[in-house]
């Protein structure tokens, strides 16, 4: 392996350089393809995965569950209740003792500080799986199926229409640092953290590319090659949920708005999707939707960390 990542934690992209992206996603490509073929690659045999969940999950659990399976390692499911984060004991007291049984630990959490809690005081290498911040793990999925559908990443035009959440931020991250121009669309009082904005116009101005705020979903979409959405109300924002599908109703993905893209362009969204709401059923089941192959890449991309850092 060209760029060695062994025992690095991942809190959000900005821990990652272009390089080391670029050898998760190359081994995706290769473990994907082992996969398809048959082939066993239990690169973690004998190695564990604490995998601490505060939300519940579909996807995040599965892939990283069937994902250490099929790498030959052992990963373990602890829930809220298990373990009761920074309630019960302290996040650093738990951290330190995790590091005691296992190689690795996965959290999904509310708070992007329990996060970084448990990196300062972990012995062993922790992902973030959600935050309220960050979804790393979702972005390097979503530039692998972007790279496998279009060939590259570099140059391309990604439009993000929606809350300015942890998935906004990740992509903001993801695509400034692999040469991408990324334009993000979100009503006033609901666009991305200001620091991650120009973190990104910082990275994105090195590699020669670009990153756009607007309040237009229009102006975002005009020319995109990838037009992405999220639920307009993340989970931890239910009380607001009345208030923001008042707020976000123009920044529906429907067939008007993604006409304005390039006719060959994916539609991508993290999923879980609110059929109605943030995207028409017309636009998530077309043609151009890459919606359930994100999901799918979750797991090879998810194999791939998993194998370099552990």
């Amino acid at each position: 392996m060209a760029v060695r990542m062994k025992g690095k934690s991942l809190a959000s992209l900005k821990d990652l350089t272009r390089e080391e992206i670029e050898e998760i996603l190359k081994t995706s490509e290769l473990l994907k393809l082992q996969m398809l073929r048959g082939q066993d690659h239990p690169l973690l045999k004998g190695k564990t995965l604490a995998m601490i969940f505060e939300k519940p999950s579909t996807r995040t659990r599965v892939s990283f569950e069937v994902g250490m399976w099929q790498l030959g390692g052992y990963a373990l499911y602890l829930s809220a209740g298990d373990l009761q984060l920074g309630r019960g004991e302290t996040i650093g007291d738990t951290a330190q003792t995790l590091s005691r049984y296992v190689h690795g630990m996965m959290a999904r959490v509310f708070s992007h500080q329990t996060i970084l809690d448990l990196v300062k005081y972990s012995r062993v290498p922790v992902i973030n799986g959600l935050s309220d911040f960050s979804h790393p793990c979702q972005a390097l999925a979503d530039l692998f199926t972007i790279y496998e559908k279009k060939g590259r990443l570099s140059g391309l035009r990604l439009a993000y229409v929606g809350d300015g959440n942890n998935v906004a931020h990740s992509l903001l991250y993801g695509c400034s640092k692999m040469a991408m121009n990324i334009t993000v669309a979100s009503p006033k009082g609901y666009q991305p953290h200001p620091e991650v904005v120009a973190y990104a116009k910082d990275e994105a101005k090195r590699n020669g590319s670009e990153v756009k705020l607007t309040e237009d979903p229009f102006e975002a979409v005009k020319g995109a090659d990838i037009l992405y959405t999220d639920v307009w109300a993340s989970m931890g924002k239910e009380k607001e949920r009345e208030e923001r599908v008042k707020v976000f109703q123009p920044y529906q993905v429907n067939s008007r708005l993604i006409k304005q893209a390039k006719e060959d362009c994916l539609f991508m969204h993290c999923l879980p999707a609110h059929r109605g709401e943030e995207v028409t059923d017309e636009v998530a089941d077309s043609p151009n939707s890459v919606i359930f192959d994100q999901a799918e890449n979750r797991l090879h991309t998810q194999k791939a960390l998993l194998a370099l850092i552990l």
